[in-house]
């Protein structure tokens, strides 16, 4: 969910946009709330992605697993371990503006790749960008279409991670390539306002809104207003599942399903999770604190049932997929989520990934789970399809 931001030369989230033959790589420069990139008009073409996923099995760290995490994943351990090797400082000590430029596991992954030969997958999927409505003002989508077929293609709404307050389109680039490309989905991904300059609840108005404007001009994207999906990871996991709350008390058509990944689900920082992963990487406890503080009014607002998921009314929700990480903060949130949807008649499936941390969906080419998690997601959306 808090990925730290991209560096000046917008190097994006995960290894599957690393783009280069086919121009993603010539990305804006992010600044504070930016939701606009240069790069949302993209041609791209499908490659075997085989000898990626074996090499990413010959990949090793440099030094001992971690005192925070002695049974990590060796792959894992080697993207952490770059990570770590830039220098950057704790997020929790710096400005918003700051953290934006921290280097990301992006950063760490795209450079693993390229020490070690490991191909870059790229996928057969058109991208265009476009202005939407939004309350008081417009915000900007990035829409990902299949080249394969002419439509009407199943829709996913997809909302990024980072806390509601760093990260952006760029950065979150590759889950939407993958869903739309492995799915077979149109996927509209939401570049909703940052906090601290827009707070709570502006994201979540944000990502009911751009799921409304979906609803009424899924035609107009080559999409089935019948089969609309949301997804998310982290904060965006939250989104995702707030949106079709939402959809349920203002009585709009329902989403298919939810795709929830390692979801913000719960304001209690002293979960099993929490208290085990207090020091994890790329996110621990003193840094979901720090994303809490910069996107609430008021600390008391994380007992909201819109942050406080595990509270809320969870009854009457379409089909929900929860998957979670064991070396993270937010595994028990997840867990719970699960728990409560599963007690309110919702159909719930929930799949943890043992030795392996938060961020590490989106890193099949390095990362063997990651490669598994992604597999499980496509194939969940497409039954609710």
């Amino acid at each position: 969910m808090f990925p730290k931001q991209n560096t000046s030369t917008m190097k994006t989230k995960h290894y599957y946009t690393i783009l280069a033959a086919c121009g993603m790589l010539g990305l804006a420069a992010c600044s504070g709330n930016s939701t606009k990139s240069t790069s949302d008009s993209t041609d791209t073409v499908m490659a075997d992605t085989t000898t990626a996923a074996d090499s990413a099995k010959s990949l090793k760290p440099k030094g001992a697993n971690p005192a925070w995490a002695p049974d990590i994943k060796p792959e894992m351990w080697a993207v952490i371990e770059k990570l770590g090797s830039y220098g950057d400082k704790p997020i929790e000590t710096l400005t918003p503006a700051q953290a934006r430029k921290n280097h990301t596991p992006t950063d760490a992954v795209m450079d693993l790749m390229n020490e070690n030969g490991i191909a870059k997958p790229v996928f057969n999927v058109d991208t265009m960008g476009k202005d939407i409505p939004a309350d008081g003002g417009n915000i900007h989508v990035r829409i990902y279409t299949p080249k394969s077929g002419s439509g009407p293609f199943p829709v996913i709404v997809y909302y990024h991670g980072g806390g509601f307050v760093i990260a952006n389109l760029d950065v979150y680039d590759a889950t939407p390539n993958v869903l739309a490309d492995q799915a077979g989905a149109v996927v509209v991904s939401v570049a909703y306002r940052l906090a601290p300059e827009n707070k709570f609840p502006a994201a979540h108005n944000d990502a009911f809104a751009a799921y409304q404007w979906v609803l009424k001009n899924a035609a107009s994207i080559k999409g089935d207003p019948k089969k609309i999906a949301v997804a998310g990871e982290s904060a965006g996991g939250n989104l995702a599942v707030n949106t079709a709350i939402m959809s349920r008390d203002k009585k709009v058509a329902l989403p298919v399903s939810i795709l929830a990944v390692y979801p913000v689900a719960g304001s209690d920082m002293n979960t099993p999770s929490y208290t085990k992963n207090a020091n994890a990487k790329p996110l621990n406890k003193a840094m979901m604190g720090w994303f809490v503080k910069h996107y609430l009014n008021n600390m008391g607002e994380g007992k909201d049932p819109r942050i406080n998921l595990v509270k809320a009314n969870l009854k009457g929700l379409p089909p929900t997929t929860i998957i979670t990480a064991e070396l993270d903060p937010l595994q028990s949130d997840g867990m719970q989520l699960a728990d409560q949807l599963k007690a309110a008649g919702v159909t719930t499936d929930l799949k943890n990934y043992d030795g392996v941390t938060h961020e590490f969906f989106g890193m099949g080419a390095v990362l063997p789970q990651a490669k598994d998690a992604e597999d499980y997601a496509v194939s969940q959306l497409k039954k609710s399809f």
